[in-house]
């Protein structure tokens, strides 16, 4: 697919989607999500990491709303059927890892987008909007998954109900996020965080995203089982020899992942 409202690139197993319609705050269409999917299978497929960011000043400022004909006339049910679903599944089920990189605002459905990356690193700057009320919708986008478990269901409602900026700090300090840093130190703490994650074991990465997922809707039974199994699936790999060789040779591990 040719990426007209995206970049992609992919540098040392490290692919990078930047949202790019900053003259619009990385507001999504229907073009943009698409972009978004394609890219992100893509870099599950040829990478050993994934990261989204945004171009310009914001992360993502949500549905792209047009004009006001165009606003008044969306089937959100279809939009979100057959265009958020696929995105999102996109990155919720990519076998390596993902991090968001907030470099700015993220509302509304850009702020879901973000939360449901495994990592989320944000700039001190940034700031997370659950918007939808203020326009008479609910949280979509998996906003109402997503937060509840990230947040805790009071923090959540009021989020939603309130429709208030969450900073980047509370947004750490309340669980939402892996983490706040300050604006200077911001792109090279995500790059480095890409870094260690594209040289690690992508392999049992896959599965510590599989066996945490799960553990929502499983028995305390149910999820030893599953640790059991998934566990003796990593301990016949390569990687888990390496590990434990260059931890008795005292010496970096060179992971050959999946």
């Amino acid at each position: 697919m040719h990426y007209d409202a995206i970049t992609f690139d992919i540098q040392d197993d490290i692919a990078t989607v930047t949202l790019n319609r900053p003259d619009v705050m990385n507001a999504l269409n229907t073009q943009m999500r698409a972009e978004i999917t394609d890219a992100v299978s893509r870099g599950g497929r040829e990478a050993r990491v994934v990261v989204l960011t945004g171009n310009g000043r914001a992360f993502c400022s949500g549905q792209d709303l047009g004009d006001r004909a165009t606003a008044a006339n969306l089937d959100l049910e279809r939009t979100l059927r057959d265009e958020y679903v696929p995105m999102l599944r996109a990155i919720i089920d990519c076998p390596v890892p993902t991090i968001s990189a907030v470099n700015g605002a993220a509302a509304g459905a850009g702020a879901n987008l973000a939360l449901c990356a495994d990592v989320v690193i944000a700039t001190e700057s940034a700031f997370f909007l659950q918007a939808f009320t203020r326009i008479g919708l609910i949280p979509d986008a998996g906003g109402t998954w997503l937060l509840p478990r990230q947040m805790g269901l009071a923090k959540a409602m009021g989020a939603a109900l309130f429709a208030e900026k969450i900073s980047a700090r509370q947004a750490d300090s309340w669980g939402m996020i892996w983490e706040a840093v300050s604006d200077d130190a911001f792109e090279q703490t995500w790059k480095a965080r890409a870094a260690h994650l594209a040289k690690g074991p992508t392999a049992a990465y896959a599965r510590v995203k599989d066996v945490m997922r799960a553990s929502f809707d499983n028995t305390m039974d149910d999820q030893l089982a599953l640790e059991a199994k998934l566990q003796g699936q990593c301990g016949k790999t390569r990687d888990f020899k390496e590990g434990v060789v260059a931890f008795m040779e005292k010496r970096p591990a060179e992971y050959e992942g999946r």
